[in-house]
């Protein structure tokens, strides 16, 4: 998630794990600081793009990492910090909650962390929330400011501080629940519409675990459908759009596609813009102008080839127009998304004159 979340979550457990040896703000700012160590990985190096995308939160998001760490962290707290010395192994169990809160809330994203790694190298994502979400992250901040500006620890505090931690981690768990009975939902709604997609994802839209984005997934086109938990009895409107696995047929040997392939798990499209195959996780932003796009392949005389991976940022992300609209399904009122009807940015339709 967000580095404001990652900060007063550690902040908040910290808090609640030292408080009472060190006092409320120094517990408070160690947390913080060290539930945004995992993401220290944004500085490791990366060959191109695509490596930099698929390979962040890697290794420094795993539980398994943390618990190697926790030690040499926590020693090294335990000789600066006064008031430590005599609790080394509470201080070691706290660094090692604030390292894991941080890759089990960003395994709750569509983009998800390695956090098995190396038992199991794949991400887990379960996209159930979004990166930013204020109802999860505005309680921790509260009581975080809270502690930065009382000085001890005490009985009340120590209640609310508690019950905030039981309130967002509850709200994590709910987001599950409600996934999985939006999927289910999902699915008898395109039931109704035609044949049920190959594979069905829901994803938390932005800020909220109300309106999903639901992707419908099969070999030639993808499905869009938003739902409210606010709907009424009428069915949201489905965009359909192709996925033209045709352009990257003569792509599948090369590293940039199979990297791609295997970290969207398979929800991705393909679009020749300018000459270049353009390949899109589906899962991250809206269409046309999803958040994660790398041009992977050109076109020439001798047909589609591999090219160095680049970032694509030829499409905005986001409208004007798209906030109205997301406020409008947010409430289960019925809008029409004009960006997919049809996707006009669509230029991959266009035949391609001569693949591989």
């Amino acid at each position: 998630m967000d580095s404001l979340t990652q900060f007063v979550l550690g902040a908040a457990v910290s808090t609640v794990c030292l408080g009472k040896t060190i006092g409320l703000r120094k517990a408070a700012l160690l947390g913080g600081l060290l539930g945004t160590v995992p993401d220290l990985d944004v500085f490791l190096p990366f060959d191109d793009p695509v490596d930099s995308f698929v390979y962040h939160r890697g290794w420094t998001h795993s539980i398994f990492v943390h618990a190697l760490a926790a030690p040499l962290f926590g020693e090294l707290l335990v000789r600066l910090v006064k008031g430590l010395k005599d609790h080394r192994w509470l201080t070691y169990l706290t660094v090692y909650l604030c390292f894991a809160t941080h890759a089990i809330i960003d395994a709750m994203t569509v983009y998800g962390t390695r956090i098995f790694w190396p038992f199991y190298p794949d991400p887990v994502g379960a996209g159930s929330v979004f990166i930013i979400d204020p109802f999860y992250t505005l309680p921790l901040l509260a009581i975080v400011v809270w502690a930065f500006f009382k000085k001890d620890w005490s009985q009340r505090f120590g209640g609310w501080i508690r019950g905030v931690l039981t309130i967002t981690t509850t709200y994590m768990v709910a987001s599950l629940g409600i996934q999985s009975y939006v999927e289910h939902r999902a699915q008898q709604i395109f039931a109704k519409s035609g044949p049920v997609p190959d594979k069905i994802y829901a994803i938390a839209a932005p800020f909220n675990i109300a309106l999903w984005k639901v992707i419908g997934l099969d070999k030639d086109r993808y499905q869009n459908l938003y739902f409210s938990l606010f709907d009424g009895a009428q069915s949201p409107e489905i965009y359909a759009h192709p996925r033209r696995p045709e352009l990257v047929a003569c792509l599948e040997s090369s590293a940039a596609y199979q990297k791609l392939e295997w970290f969207s798990r398979g929800f991705n499209r393909a679009e020749l813009l300018d000459g270049k195959v353009v390949m899109s996780d589906l899962r991250m932003g809206l269409t046309p102008g999803y958040a994660f796009r790398f041009a992977i392949g050109e076109q020439t005389d001798a047909g589609i080839v591999p090219m160095a991976p680049e970032r694509d940022l030829s499409q905005r992300r986001v409208s004007d127009e798209d906030f109205q609209w997301l406020g409008e399904r947010l409430m289960g009122r019925p809008a029409i998304r004009a960006a997919e009807v049809p996707d006009r940015h669509q230029q991959a339709d266009k035949p391609v004159e001569r693949a591989c």
